[in-house]
């Protein structure tokens, strides 16, 4: 049901599921409807305050529908997170995508910040107004439309205007492809939600992604195997190892049964989809050297560095040489059973001479340039011929074109 705004003119339509992709879920909330990337039986069975901010994070999320609206207004609540002492992160971007290609870019004003202090653990909320994102001037011919969302902003959905009706887009047979990985699968540094890797990587290998990238929270967590188990796909990957170091999870002897059981998870629901393992690209802060990992701020930015003693890794801390090693031989050991089953080792995507070139601005996350080169060897190493997702046509992976 649409409803005219007779004040401009406007068609209000409702924002229901059938108009978003990549959500898991539409929580209903006191001025819209909030994307979860988890479901609320997930999200129930942990406490944790980086999950719940990262999984509502729409990284990978957009709206998409079939219009021929030259003028697109979107209201939303934005929750921006900050931390005290420090300025706010840029505004979060919004990309148009028109037929595929980018045709806008646009930023909102108002909503919540949530303020965390580093040193206490403390947050402080602070309220604010409901924004709108406008478009104007699209093309007046019958296109789909696609809204990717702001990746590192919370975004409750208030209300969509167009000029001219608009429709849910039927499915087009694309696979659907589900990714679990760490903050540089969520999209961290990155320009714009459809410039974080796994976006570009699933637009050059043509696919729809569903991106469950939780920013510090790629831990095993069995629910979040269970919600993949659960979720319609065609292809998977999960991207293990920085999150278990930095946080300083568990020691290796908890941490090969616990990847076995993830994987045990996912083939409950996907017994035979090509699911790649893929581990940590390149962090010279912890290749041997066990987390946990701090934030140091002592530069007037934000770093990161590893505070573990290398001695440790004796008595089984974990480290990315440790969590690599592992995962090769877990993988190598069921693929004898399972002929899906591939492993990649994150350093095929960002190494040495990579960190040479492009360094990890604050050690930790890669920066804009970084997800480009990233998302390129991943669609060459795993979409392309021979890869374990192969058998797609592989597009030239970088910022869509605009138009």
């Amino acid at each position: 049901m649409v409803v005219v705004n007779v004040e401009n003119d406007r068609i209000s339509t409702p924002i229901t599921a059938d108009l978003l992709r990549g959500a898991l879920e539409l929580e209903q909330t006191g001025v819209g409807v909030l994307p979860h990337r988890l479901p609320a039986r997930a999200r129930a069975q942990c406490s944790d305050g980086q999950l719940a901010m990262a999984e509502a994070q729409p990284s990978g999320v957009r709206l998409v529908f079939r219009t021929r609206a030259t003028v697109v207004e979107l209201d939303t609540l934005r929750t921006r997170v900050g931390y005290q002492g420090m300025p706010l992160r840029p505004d979060g971007v919004y990309d148009l995508l028109v037929d595929g290609r980018l045709a806008g870019q646009a930023t909102t004003t108002g909503g919540k910040v949530m303020l965390l202090d580093m040193a206490t653990g403390s947050t402080e909320n602070q309220s604010g107004p409901v924004g709108t994102v406008r478009f104007a001037d699209l093309p007046d011919r019958v296109k789909d439309v696609e809204i990717w969302l702001p990746h590192t902003e919370m975004t409750e959905l208030v209300a969509l205007r167009t000029d001219a009706p608009v429709e849910a887009v039927p499915r087009d047979g694309r696979p659907v492809w589900l990714h679990h990985g760490s903050s540089i699968s969520h999209g961290s540094n990155a320009a714009s939600p459809s410039t974080a890797w796994p976006a570009l990587a699933a637009s050059a290998g043509g696919v729809d992604l569903v991106n469950l990238g939780f920013g510090g929270s790629a831990l095993l967590d069995p629910f979040t195997a269970r919600a993949m188990r659960d979720t319609p796909a065609d292809l998977i990957s999960v991207k293990i190892g920085i999150n278990l170091v930095n946080a300083d999870l568990m020691r290796l002897r908890a941490f090969g049964p616990a990847v076995h059981g993830f994987l045990d998870t996912l083939r409950d629901g996907h017994p035979s989809t090509p699911l790649l393992v893929v581990s940590a690209i390149l962090c010279p802060i912890h290749e041997d050297t066990p987390g946990p990992g701090a934030v140091d701020l002592s530069s007037g930015t934000m770093q990161f560095r590893a505070t573990g003693d290398p001695a440790e890794r004796a008595a089984g801390k974990l480290t990315l040489t440790a969590i690599r090693e592992e995962l090769a031989r877990i993988v190598a050991q069921r693929a004898a059973d399972d002929p899906n089953l591939s492993y990649l080792d994150g350093r095929v995507l960002y190494g040495e001479a990579d960190a040479a070139e492009l360094p990890l601005p604050d050690r930790l996350h890669p920066d804009a340039a970084t997800h480009r080169r990233i998302a390129e060897r991943f669609a060459g190493a795993v979409f392309g011929a021979g890869g374990p997702f192969s058998g797609r046509p592989v597009a030239a992976v970088g910022r869509p074109a605009a138009g």
